[in-house]
């Protein structure tokens, strides 16, 4: 693992030379670590896809260390869209915008838009002032698999197809930024995430609707995706979990707080069910046990308001089959 190093300040611009001589680095956001490389760069977001094994119809979102650089990136920003980059930039929110020619179609799978935040992590922050270039950047993970939460989790999954993989520790919020799509005077959400659409919806005074097209204007939208190997089912009821139990050797329970005189094997996602601890710890423990040898991992929802609704969406694509 001699590329994965500390995140100190020389580390972090030697990482923004390899950014601009088209290489890729993997580094924390306060969502989860992507894997970056120079979105203006086609060579170099060719290397993104090839090393998460990613289809070319899946964009990408790309990162910014101001709202200024955007400009660089966009046609237009309509209104609604500076009262978000201004109320949560930097942030886990992703605009969806019209994109200049300046931004390559292979960053962004040949849309007419393009996916643009402002990570709130220092370090993130740092490599993309250092690099002097915006970067692209999905989950640090092979596509489909579990976003990683620490680097050590890139450093085992993706390896040496990366060439800088910067570690500041555990990842704050756990699960990706939400997406919004805002066109027409209408937005819409493709995908929930760390920011709670309630949040955006009193921001901009008006419903931001779920998005119910055919095309993939973003990551995240596929029906299976953040998969564990194992497989995953979403209980309906306590019957459930004991018919589960009944038919397979090792079953792992997830609940999102203590519940006691349950007999088997179980993890509480949080010590006191708050909702933000469990998405911080969602993907984590999900990694930790695909590598213990489990049958089944089987999950008790949360409800779907704030914060859960991003945590039932990974859980629901997750169980896909």
């Amino acid at each position: 693992m001699r590329n994965l190093l500390p995140a100190t300040e020389e580390n972090i611009r030697l990482a923004a030379s390899v950014i601009r001589e088209g290489g890729l680095v993997a580094f924390p956001t306060e969502t989860v670590y992507g894997l970056g490389a120079d979105a203006l760069n086609p060579r170099a977001v060719a290397k993104i896809y090839e090393a998460k094994g990613r289809p070319r119809f899946d964009p990408l979102i790309v990162h910014v260390a101001s709202r200024e650089e955007v400009l660089r990136l966009v046609e237009e920003v309509p209104e609604e869209a500076r009262i978000l980059m201004e109320r949560f930039w930097p942030g886990p929110l992703t605009l969806v915008l019209p994109r200049r020619d300046t931004v390559p179609p292979i960053t962004t799978a040949g849309l007419p838009t393009v996916a643009v935040r402002m990570p709130a992590h220092p370090v993130a922050l740092k490599l993309i002032r250092y690099s002097g270039v915006p970067i692209a950047a999905p989950s640090a993970n092979p596509f489909g698999y579990v976003s990683p939460t620490t680097a050590r989790q890139v450093a085992e999954t993706l390896g040496d197809r990366v060439d800088v993989i910067l570690d500041a520790g555990r990842t704050r919020i756990g699960v990706e930024s939400t997406i919004v799509m805002l066109t027409e005077g209408k937005a819409y959400l493709l995908r929930p995430g760390g920011l709670p659409v309630e949040e955006i919806e009193r921001a901009i005074g008006k419903e931001v609707r779920p998005y119910s097209g055919g095309e993939v204007l973003s990551p995240g939208t596929l029906k299976r995706h953040y998969s564990p190997r194992t497989r995953l089912v979403i209980l309906k009821s306590w019957e459930d979990y004991y018919r589960l139990r009944g038919r397979y050797r090792r079953v792992l329970l997830l609940l999102p707080s203590p519940a006691y005189g349950v007999e088997g094997e179980v993890r509480f996602l949080s010590e006191s069910g708050d909702l933000g601890e469990v998405a911080a710890n969602l993907f984590s423990i999900l990694y930790e046990a695909d590598r213990s040898g489990y049958d089944v991992i089987a999950v008790m929802p949360v409800p779907e308001e704030g914060l859960g609704r991003a945590i039932m969406n990974r859980l629901r694509k997750a169980a896909a089959r």
